[in-house]
């Protein structure tokens, strides 16, 4: 099963002013499109072909680095695309993501700072994710292209902490860029979508 380039499901310009169209063009159109071409090219006689994009990833974890960095990026892209919206972010979550929360991680306010803090940790690239492990929602981080699936979690909700993310409208300010996303972007429609067909 090719990977293929999901168009955006907005207009390049729409999540201005947290994240303009210029890192948009570079971010989906250049680093995606290089993940799925690198992953396609990858993909050919690796025993993987006409797999899912989810087993394609836990199946290459440890056994091939270079399919498996393309095809985990291919997969966080996907739905990072997805888990940003215009006038997205900030309080008002759907109340079954609320009541998760406020069980599993302390409130609205303390997933907020530990879900910023994970990104900020993060040393060099990868994300920081909502996660749901064991029935919990869990924040954790991974480097690179790694992401929950391959840790026994499901990703209901990730950042990109990779500089070419953040870097033309943030500069180095990881931090800034990281509460722009949690409280002006975050699609939380999608994440109960991603909750309720893993629960």
């Amino acid at each position: 099963m090719a990977f293929e380039l999901p168009p955006l499901p907005y207009a390049y310009d729409a999540l201005g002013p947290y994240m303009s169209k210029e890192t948009l063009e570079y971010h989906h159109d250049k680093h995606h499109q290089a993940y799925v071409t690198n992953g396609n090219n990858l993909l050919k006689d690796s025993g993987l072909e006409g797999k899912s994009l989810e087993e394609v990833v836990k199946e290459s974890y440890g056994k091939n680095a270079g399919l498996f960095n393309n095809a985990g990026q291919h997969y966080n892209h996907i739905h990072f695309w997805k888990w940003m919206k215009p006038n997205g972010g900030g309080k008002s979550l759907p109340g079954k993501l609320q009541s998760k929360i406020d069980s599993d991680l302390g409130g609205y306010d303390k997933f907020r700072t530990d879900f910023i803090q994970a990104g900020v940790t993060q040393f060099g690239s990868g994300w920081a994710w909502l996660a749901l492990k064991d029935g919990k929602f869990v924040i954790t981080k991974t480097p690179n292209g790694e992401n929950p699936l391959v840790h026994g979690g499901v990703p209901l909700l990730g950042v990109d902490v990779w500089e070419h993310s953040y870097y033309i409208d943030y500069r180095n300010l990881r931090p800034k860029y990281l509460e722009a996303f949690v409280d002006s972007l975050v699609n939380w429609d999608y994440v109960l979508e991603l909750y309720e067909a893993a629960a």
